[in-house]
């Protein structure tokens, strides 16, 4: 899109101006640029940037950028330097050349660029405001119900909660490396988003819109379940203390009033790796590669910490699916997009139901709860590679 002299001049000087506040702001700094998840999510804009556009010059701005805001922040302003701040303002730089250089790329450019700014700048804006939808969903909700997902899981007869949790106090190592995974999420989904960028242009809109817009409408269903997860509920007792499967068989399941952000199920970290490793398709082996660790160490960590039932990993198989057909918006409505929308979230309001009001019916035989769990994967698979195929075939017919 053609830009006037001036017309650059106006967009650069309230990037530079937006960025100078921020920079400099203690509250942004205390509130934002020390925590874990927002420093790696603006890390994460530099694979954006540096993906879609491999420039030794424009590190050296960058570098050159970090230099300025840590003398400035730690040596002028005398914020109390953290490990994670130094990825945030990592971040913040790259945010900052990047933008420049869209502003002022040649026209001819310009269009490639746009497509990693703007979503590397959305996905930022995203992750700073989560805290806020999550506790006005914990508002909303001064009572969970935590003791119905318990109960499902207890009818497995295996609490996989408790037992990653003890094998993650058990081996630091596998701890470490699974909160690592658990915190970068916003390491592949940058990735991937880059590398489709690189390999479809416009197409890879789509993901980034899914990748974008899972976290608003999870919220959504939130509050239609409301949950915390088991380090939540048993505290000091998770998770060398779960009860045993005949109380759990036991157990009288109500709403309990437990403060806290319910966001437990789906497990919006297990849909959005599932969307990461459906989208890598296509992209290098060792993005396909990443794309799978993040995957595996997810369904770790989300149990290990404590965050996560197991029910809630299986519900987040049929939330990505619809959430992966609803953005597909490239597409027409055609069946097989319209049986993966439908599929994905009527799946997910079901459980819902069945968790909210049909409980008991799971302790029926332990087999029954497996076989549920089988057939929601496979089906949500099933209906996702339809959906992928009749893609491809869409694309075929119209290239």
């Amino acid at each position: 899109m053609p830009l006037s002299q001036s017309a650059k001049i106006l967009l650069t000087l309230p990037l530079v101006a937006a960025f100078a506040w921020l920079a400099c702001s203690a509250t942004f700094y205390n509130e934002a640029l020390v925590s874990a998840f927002f420093g790696l999510a603006l890390a994460s804009v530099l694979i954006i940037h540096f993906r879609i556009r491999p420039s030794w010059q424009d590190a050296l701005l960058v570098l050159a950028v970090i230099v300025l805001l840590a003398t400035v922040d730690f040596r002028v302003l005398y914020f109390k330097p953290a490990i994670m701040a130094w990825f945030s303002l990592a971040g913040m730089s790259s945010l900052l050349v990047f933008g420049l250089r869209t502003v002022w790329a040649k026209d001819a450019d310009r269009k490639l660029l746009l497509l990693g700014f703007v979503p590397a700048l959305l996905f930022v804006t995203s992750e700073y405001f989560a805290d806020n939808l999550l506790q006005w969903t914990s508002s909303l909700h001064p009572k969970v119900d935590d003791l119905y997902l318990f109960s499902f899981d207890a009818s497995l007869h295996v609490q996989f909660p408790f037992l990653l949790g003890r094998a993650f106090l058990q081996w630091p190592t596998l701890r470490l490396a699974g909160l690592i995974f658990y915190i970068g999420l916003a390491i592949p989904i940058a990735l991937i988003y880059a590398g489709r960028v690189l390999r479809l242009r416009e197409k890879a809109i789509s993901s980034f819109v899914a990748f974008l817009a899972t976290g608003p409408v999870g919220v959504i269903f939130y509050n239609l379940l409301p949950a915390l997860g088991p380090v939540h509920i048993f505290r000091q007792g998770f998770p060398w203390q779960p009860l045993s499967t005949e109380q759990a068989a036991r157990l009288f399941l109500e709403p309990v009033a437990v403060a806290g952000p319910p966001n437990a199920i789906p497990s919006l970290h297990m849909a959005w790796v599932l969307l990461v490793w459906w989208y890598s398709r296509g992209l290098f082996w060792w993005e396909r590669a990443i794309a799978f660790a993040f995957l595996f160490f997810t369904v770790l960590a989300t149990m290990g910490t404590g965050e996560h039932y197991f029910v809630d990993l299986i519900v987040a198989f049929p939330f990505a699916l619809g959430m992966e057909a609803l953005c597909a918006f490239e597409r027409p409505w055609m069946e097989r997009r319209l049986a993966a929308l439908a599929a994905g979230f009527l799946g997910t309001l079901a459980w819902f139901f069945a968790l909210r009001y049909g409980a008991r019916f799971f302790w029926w035989n332990a087999a029954l709860p497996w076989t549920l769990c089988a057939i929601t994967v496979a089906a949500s698979l099933l209906f996702e590679r339809r959906l992928q195929d009749a893609a491809k075939l869409h694309d075929a017919h119209t290239g």
